[in-house]
C-alpha cells in the first residue's frame, strides 16, 4: 500500500508560477513510475505529465509542454512538478499517482495508487 499526499497547490494570476510536491509513504518509491493528472469541474481526469522509474524519461500532456517540469527525489520519495506560464484553463485539481508497472500509461486507469488532490487555481 502506497500513500500519496499532494501539496502546494493555490491561487495564482495568469503568467504566475507554482511548484507541486507529491509526497509518498513507500520505502520502494524508486521503483514506481509516477505521474501527474488533473481536473477541471465537469470533465474527466486526464494525464499531465510522467516521469519514469528510477527517474530519467520524460513526457508531457500536448497542452503543458514547455511551460511544465515534472522531476523526482527518491531520497525524500517525493515528486515535483514545477509549473510556469501559468494559464486559466490550467485551473483544475492536481493528482498524483503511483504505477507499480512503471508502464508510463496516460491513461488514470492504470494507475495502482492516488493522492487526494491539490486545488490549483489560475485566475485571468
Amino acid at each position: 500500500q502506497v500513500q500519496l499526499v499532494e501539496s502546494g497547490g493555490g491561487l495564482v494570476q495568469a503568467g504566475g508560477s507554482l511548484t507541486l510536491s507529491c509526497a509518498a509513504s513507500a520505502r520502494t518509491f524508486s521503483s514506481y513510475g509516477m505521474s501527474w493528472f488533473r481536473q477541471a469541474p465537469g470533465k474527466e481526469r486526464l494525464f499531465v505529465a510522467h516521469i519514469q522509474r528510477p527517474g530519467g524519461r520524460t513526457y508531457y500532456a500536448d497542452s503543458v509542454k514547455g511551460r511544465f517540469s515534472i522531476s523526482r527525489d527518491n531520497a525524500k520519495n517525493t515528486m515535483y512538478l514545477q509549473m510556469n506560464s501559468l494559464k486559466p484553463e490550467d485551473t483544475a485539481v492536481y493528482y498524483c499517482a503511483a504505477d507499480h508497472s512503471g508502464a508510463g500509461s496516460k491513461w488514470r486507469g492504470d494507475y495502482d495508487y492516488w493522492g487526494q488532490g491539490t486545488q490549483v487555481t489560475v485566475s485571468s
